[in-house]
């Protein structure tokens, strides 16, 4: 039998992740599947593969909320050195608003609080209400980026070539080039609201972190190197530009990362990188492709409008952090 966390004298139920089964949140996960499918033409069914396993190896951190034995909501978290992840909180259709969004937040904070070595926790969860200005559980020590989710029909497109104003050549992803991307995008995102959305673009290691989660795990999708491009400067031979893809349907990829260096910033070559990117994805079959991007980054946003992308659902990215 589930055990209850935090039972109410009337109510749904708190129940820890670890007392449930798979078969408890099936036909939760089966709803968040089509609804990732229907409203951003996301395959999500690998990921909720992995919470069902975990699950069942009674392996994951979270709760989900019981009402008369069904699960309504879930979330679930990971820690890795001193942060929490809040991977995933889904909320039943019928039962979308902030009581269960709220409550499953501030019994995951205050669990991750409760652990020495954790000082921040993030999130970036596309399926949560999106309301400007909301106040969070631990709102003294939490900030909320509104992020934008857009996507374009490959179709209609723009994907001429543009003019680049300096000397590049450009070459598919290698993994030869991992290390140097991770200097680049540490070196790019220095003093950038998008470090203060994740972490990881603080420093090399975490940048170096970051790439190696794009291209092994698939909650971005399907890493899809064919997609992939590095750019470099043609008299030195630096790294100045990436795009990664991946695929998240098997007709829609999604822009993974996007970064050029300052020394050819606005000259041309995030655009020669996207647009590669978007005619090869539109070579192998895709009909769409998606990114997300912070909505205060208004040149990226430019960037992708003029291509042809179109904001179709917006979302907050959340980090808390405290002193260690």
């Amino acid at each position: 039998m589930a055990a209850r966390l935090n039972p109410a004298p009337s109510g749904p139920d708190l129940v820890d992740l670890r007392q449930l089964s798979a078969r408890d949140l099936d036909p939760l996960l089966e709803e968040e599947v089509a609804c990732w499918r229907e409203e951003l033409d996301w395959d999500f069914g690998k990921s909720a593969d992995l919470v069902r396993r975990f699950v069942d190896l009674h392996a994951l951190n979270g709760s989900a909320i019981m009402d008369n034995g069904e699960a309504t909501a879930y979330l679930y978290y990971v820690l890795e050195e001193n942060k929490g992840l809040v991977g995933d909180l889904y909320v039943r259709h019928d039962r979308r608003g902030l009581r269960y969004e709220d409550r499953l937040l501030d019994i995951a904070l205050h669990a991750i609080r409760e652990q020495p070595q954790i000082n921040r926790v993030e999130s970036q969860l596309l399926m949560l209400d999106f309301v400007p200005r909301r106040t969070l559980p631990f709102a003294s020590d939490g900030a909320a980026y509104d992020r934008n989710f857009m996507s374009a029909n490959l179709a209609t497109a723009d994907l001429r070539e543009g003019a680049i104003g300096v000397p590049i050549f450009i070459q598919r992803w290698s993994d030869h080039y991992h290390d140097p991307a991770a200097q680049l995008i540490a070196d790019a995102y220095a003093g950038h609201i998008d470090s203060r959305v994740n972490d990881q673009y603080r420093s090399v290691a975490g940048a170096r972190r970051f790439l190696f989660n794009i291209v092994q795990f698939p909650g971005c999708g399907t890493f899809f190197r064919p997609a992939s491009f590095a750019a470099f400067e043609a008299l030195t031979g630096r790294l100045c530009g990436v795009t990664l893809a991946s695929m998240v349907s098997p007709e829609c990829g999604h822009i993974t990362q996007i970064c050029v260096s300052a020394a050819v910033r606005g000259k041309g070559v995030g655009h020669e990188l996207l647009r590669r990117s978007l005619a090869s994805l539109k070579d192998v079959g895709c009909h769409r492709a998606s990114l997300t991007v912070t909505g205060v980054n208004e040149g990226a946003v430019a960037l992708y409008e003029n291509v042809g992308f179109r904001t179709i659902r917006n979302f907050s990215a959340y980090a808390w952090e405290w002193p260690g």
